[in-house]
Order: structure tokens, then C-alpha cells, then sequence
């Protein structure tokens, strides 16, 4: 049973990998590049009316964009240290995002992260002496 499971599974993902082009390998390997703050970026948010830069934030910066009216960036400032800025937008402010230096983006591996702390939690233990 364990391994008709795996086979399954085996084949499903290799169905997946197939059906993905180059174009899509390298933007995915981008974005989790840049969600692991490796990708140095630039992100303008411009009045739609005026046409003036109302701020810009550069550096190794990750973006939320989950809620449609608010903008979460997250950018590594040293090692271990973040800042995180949330902006909110209307229908007269936009933004736009640069990427200002080249990625490196293997189009034939496909990247994924685990990270440790999301599968096992945080625990703090606290014994007696």
C-alpha cells in the first residue's frame, strides 16, 4: 500500500513538473528568492492623480500582497534583523515593483523552502531542577 502510495505521488509530481514551462520554474525560484530576502528590489508607490512619488522603499524586501487594500513589506536590514512597513492603497495610489540586480533562476530545479519553525513550532521547555 505504501508503495502504490508513493508511486502515486511520485507520478503526480512529476505530471506537475512536466506541465510547467521554463518561464514559470524561473518566476517561481524569483519570488521564493525574494520571500527569502535575496533579491534586491525597489518598490515605488506613485499618486495616480498628481503623478508624484509619494515613497520608495529599497533593499531585500519581501512582499504581502494577500489583501487587496493594504501592501505588507517585510526587508531584511542586517543579519537577523527586519523591518516591516504596511501601506495602504486606493483607487488613486498604485505602486510598482523593480527588481534592481539580476537573479540567478535555474529554469530545470524547482525550488522549495521549508522552514523548521513553521513545522515545528517554537516550544520554550522549562523543567525543574
Amino acid at each position: 500500500m505504501k508503495k502504490k502510495l508513493v508511486l502515486i505521488i511520485v507520478s503526480f509530481m512529476a505530471v506537475i513538473l512536466v506541465a510547467c514551462t521554463e518561464a514559470d520554474t524561473v518566476n517561481h525560484n524569483i519570488d521564493k528568492a525574494a520571500d527569502s530576502f535575496e533579491v534586491q528590489r525597489r518598490i515605488v508607490f506613485v499618486n495616480g492623480i498628481t503623478d508624484k512619488y509619494l515613497l520608495t522603499i529599497e533593499g531585500l524586501c519581501s512582499l504581502d500582497t494577500t489583501d487587496e487594500k493594504k501592501l505588507r513589506v517585510t526587508c531584511k536590514v542586517d543579519d537577523e534583523q527586519y523591518k516591516r512597513h504596511y501601506l495602504g492603497l486606493s483607487d488613486n495610489v498604485s505602486y510598482f515593483v523593480e527588481q534592481t540586480d539580476a537573479a540567478y533562476a535555474d529554469p530545470f530545479h524547482y525550488k522549495v523552502l521549508f522552514r523548521p519553525e513553521s513545522i515545528i513550532p517554537d516550544i520554550d521547555l522549562q523543567t525543574s531542577k
